[in-house]
């Protein structure tokens, strides 16, 4: 019986020294993993790249409503009809937009040769509206393109819009 157990003993310890050696390498492993990740990690946040931090940041938007509101009439099947629509250009840069503000009376002039042009079937559904809304937003665009020279005006938002 002796002999038995002190066979079982060497073996026993040698699988014992294997498994904590396989722990201890386990550990170590998950340590160096923690440790390099933590080490990139804080190194990119404390010196970040400015031309990547500069194009994922948009400026904020600046709302400049147009005043007065649009009122255009329609004449469908003998009966008169209207329309009053309020505007607010949404842009990013105020110097760009105080530019814009100096041809003004040409905008308003487009957009409302623009409106006077639909039909009010068109205009009921909001498909339709919503493709009048690009179309006024291209207007303003043309505009500050060709006056400006730059794409001042992101959307042309409507704020109000009024069919009778």
């Amino acid at each position: 019986m002796a002999k038995t157990e002190a066979v079982k003993d060497p073996a026993a310890k040698g699988k014992l020294k294997l498994i904590i050696i396989i722990v201890v390498a386990l550990l170590l492993a998950i340590g160096l993993s923690v440790g390099a990740t933590w080490f990139f990690l804080h190194s990119s946040q404390s010196k970040p790249e400015p031309a990547v931090a500069a194009s994922n940041v948009k400026a904020p938007a600046i709302f400049e409503p147009m005043t007065p509101a649009f009122v255009v009439n329609f004449n469908q099947n003998g009966r008169q009809r209207y329309m009053q629509v309020s505007i607010t250009l949404l842009a990013r840069n105020q110097g760009d937009l105080d530019a814009l503000k100096v041809h003004m009376p040409v905008i308003r002039n487009n957009l409302v040769m623009l409106f006077s042009g639909q039909t009010f079937d068109s205009l009921a559904t909001p498909i339709g509206q919503e493709m009048l809304r690009q179309k006024a937003t291209a207007s303003v665009q043309e505009v500050a393109q060709k006056e400006v020279g730059k794409v001042v005006v992101e959307q042309l938002l409507f704020t109000n819009f009024v069919l009778q």
